[in-house]
Parts: structure tokens; sequence; C-alpha cells
């Protein structure tokens, strides 16, 4: 039995541990084989460069996830300049304006139905988060990039503001546009079957 006290690491293990789980991490966010391999690499590096301010507060696989969003966020900010040309078009035919000017739902076209308790309540389950990542994947990339590093990796919008170069207005837009059309392909893809 190890006596080893949790806040020492051990790189050794990293490898066969936590690559596995990194790389899914990593290539989720950025949905590149090569640059989630890059990032992975990265944050191995950094966390044998500081394991030494490990202070053993949090897991080895969660402090070095928390390595690998700051590479994600740094991997955005190098290439904020690179502009996809799905993400210039002009979205807004696409999803109107579905909130007022105190933030709420308009009635129209735009206004979501109730969803039912059970509906909610199967949130809970494998299906729905397939049919979930299935609809962020449709989401133009600079969209579902923003929604996110905002809602999954929880990185506050000034941060993805200055890692993406958009500002604070774009950044809510992004996020209105986001979860306008997740709305829309889930009530399509998985209410309306439930």
């Amino acid at each position: 039995m190890s006596t080893k006290p949790n806040n020492v690491l051990d790189p050794d293990q990293w490898v066969d541990q936590y690559v596995d789980y990194l790389y899914r991490f990593a290539v989720a966010r950025v949905r590149d084989h090569h640059t989630a391999l890059d990032l992975v690499q990265e944050t191995l590096l950094a966390g044998l460069k500081a394991r030494d301010r490990y202070r053993g507060v949090a897991a080895e696989r969660t402090w070095l996830t928390g390595i690998l969003k700051n590479k994600i966020v740094d991997f955005y900010r190098r290439g904020r300049r690179e502009l996809l040309l799905g993400d210039l078009v002009d979205q807004d035919s696409e999803v109107p304006l579905a909130f007022n000017e105190r933030g709420h739902w308009q009635a129209g076209p735009t206004t979501p139905g109730e969803w039912k308790e059970k509906q909610i309540a199967d949130m809970d389950r494998d299906e729905f988060w397939k049919r979930f990542q299935a609809c962020a994947e449709h989401l133009p990339e600079q969209t579902r990039r923003v929604f996110v590093m905002r809602e999954v990796d929880d990185v506050p919008a000034s941060e993805i503001c200055e890692a993406l170069g958009i500002t604070a207005q774009n950044f809510w837009t992004i996020m209105h546009r986001a979860r306008a059309s997740l709305r829309k392909c889930l009530e399509a893809n998985w209410f309306s079957v439930t």
C-alpha cells in the first residue's frame, strides 16, 4: 500500500490514466484530431513543469483538465485572427430576435413551447446528451466554440471575448443564437419524439 501524500503527483502514470480523457475533452472543443493531440501534449508538459506547485486540493485529473482548459483558451487566442467564412455569414435571418428589451421571450414563431415534466426528467438520460451533442455539432464553428467555452467549460465571458477577439455585444449575440438554435434543434429532434 502506497503512503504517497495527496499533494504529490505521479507523472509516470499520467499517460496511462489521463491521456484518453484529456484527448476526448480537447477534441470535443477544437474538433481537430492533431490539434487536440498537441494540446494534450502541451498540457502534460506544463503539468510536469508545474508539478512542484500542485497542492493536492484537486485530483490529478481535475488539475490536468484545468491546465488543458487554459491551453484551449490560449489556442483560440493565438488563432483568433483566423476567421472561418461560415462565421462571417449574417445569421440574423436564421434566428429572428426572440427576446424583448427586458430579456423575455416575445410571442411569435420563436417562442418556445412548454416542456413537459417527463421531457425535463429525460434530460438526464444519455440519449438526450447524444442528441444535444449532435445539435451542437451543427452550429457554425465560432458559435459552437463560444457556447462550449461558456456553458460547458465555464470560461468567463470577458476571457472568451479576449481569446476570440470579439466584443461583449458580439458574445451575447452569439450566445443568443446558439441557445435559440439548440432549442429549435432539440424541440425537433428530442422533445417531439419523447
